[in-house]
């Protein structure tokens, strides 16, 4: 969008592609419009724009327009408020002298997109909450051929190989905003199409074979990890132990936390004031942000590859199926604030489930606790189609 076009639209005081907003005192009702555009209940399918530092007549509200206003805007897209994770992009600029930020907001490809579990819509010039049949209208309006490949309908799969009773009793009053939930009156097959464990033609998704399903591995072979425990530092040690981890998201989550758990030695120490310090080989934590960051980025088509976690004597290998996705390349791989996801519904998941509580800091998170644990740093190695992290024991 050029600037020819946003001045157009500054001034546009009908259109309903346009929001102004003075300030940022009130950040949520910005969520809301980027929410509502992404919507695009008119299905205009243009990019709807927030003027930050603009009076709602299209005059200059004479704000700041600092770095850090544009980066509290910008981490609108991946504080996890906003799901499924949005397309915004943030800039700054000036328009007859007066400088303000501009947020222009994609519609999704996967609708509806909910803020805290509500779905907002744009309504003329207003915003409103969607009602079950707009949601409707926004669940049928997704398409196969346009969505990523956890979006994607499993032919040979119905709806009785999803676990509805983790949907009612776990996921569902979860995901979903308690008064929203309350009026809900919709049918089952709606409900899971709403949150895009059905596809509009009322076959189960990849998402919800992977976090519903009774059989995951019927359906996509390679949904599982890998866990081998070797006395040694190679691959050809005598192993101690082995498990593949499998099972619905949440049980195969919770079930790696306790293999790691178990493994990680933790030696303790007494202080000159008799006070112990437990000092474990590897901060779990660290453990679990790469673990989890290999089950969310990796890649689930085409390939019956699983997670691999190879833990030796002096290390931890973590294998992932899938190179960099995206606008992640090897070279800013691991960069504060550098995000994509190929699995963008996988992570909405994740994040309901409480695996994710902001998106794009696994790395930073694990690198912090190595640090403080005495550990060297994780090492990356990048290829096209895998992607390697190795923790190394703390000396």
């Amino acid at each position: 969008m050029n600037m020819q076009e946003l001045r157009l639209m500054l001034w546009d005081l009908e259109s309903d592609l346009v929001e102004r907003k003075a300030s940022l005192s009130d950040p949520d009702r910005v969520r809301q419009a980027i929410c509502a555009y992404a919507n695009d209940l008119p299905d205009h399918r243009r990019q709807g724009v927030i003027f930050v530092g603009a009076n709602d007549d299209g005059s200059c509200a004479g704000l700041s327009i600092t770095d850090d206003l544009l980066l509290r805007l910008a981490q609108m897209r991946d504080d996890g408020k906003i799901q499924p994770i949005p397309s915004i992009s943030v800039k700054k600029i000036e328009v007859d002298g007066c400088r303000m930020a501009v947020v222009a907001v994609k519609p999704s490809l996967a609708p509806p997109v909910r803020l805290n579990g509500v779905t907002w819509i744009r309504v003329g010039p207003r915003r409103a909450i969607a009602t079950p049949e707009e949601e409707k209208i926004l669940a049928e309006r997704r398409r196969s051929r346009d969505l990523p490949f956890d979006l994607h309908s499993v032919p040979s799969a119905t709806i009785r190989d999803l676990d509805l009773d983790i949907f009612e009793r776990e996921y569902l009053r979860l995901a979903i905003a308690p008064e929203i939930l309350a009026q809900n009156t919709r049918s089952m097959d709606d409900k899971l199409k709403a949150l895009r464990f059905l596809a509009p033609n009322g076959q189960p998704t990849v998402l919800g074979i992977l976090v519903l399903g009774t059989d995951v591995l019927r359906f996509i072979p390679g949904a599982y990890i890998q866990f081998l425990r070797f006395e040694g530092e190679k691959l050809t040690d005598p192993i101690r132990d082995q498990k593949m981890i499998d099972g619905p998201l949440q049980q195969l989550l919770l079930r790696i936390d306790e293999v790691l758990q178990v493994n990680n030695s933790v030696s303790t120490s007494l202080t000159s004031h008799h006070m112990e310090i437990q000092s474990p080989e590897y901060p779990l934590p660290a453990l679990q942000q790469l673990a989890r960051n290999a089950v969310l980025h990796r890649i689930y088509e085409g390939t019956n590859s699983p997670v691999r976690i190879y833990w030796f004597s002096d290390r931890i290998e973590i294998h992932s199926p899938g190179g960099p996705f995206g606008q992640v390349t090897s070279e800013n791989f691991g960069q504060a604030g550098i995000t994509d996801y190929r699995n963008p519904h996988l992570a909405e998941a994740m994040r309901v489930l409480g695996y994710v509580q902001r998106f794009g800091l696994g790395i930073q998170i694990a690198r912090q606790q190595l640090d403080a644990n005495g550990n060297p740093p994780p090492e990356f190695l990048i290829e096209q189609n895998h992607i390697l992290a190795t923790v190394w024991r703390r000396p």
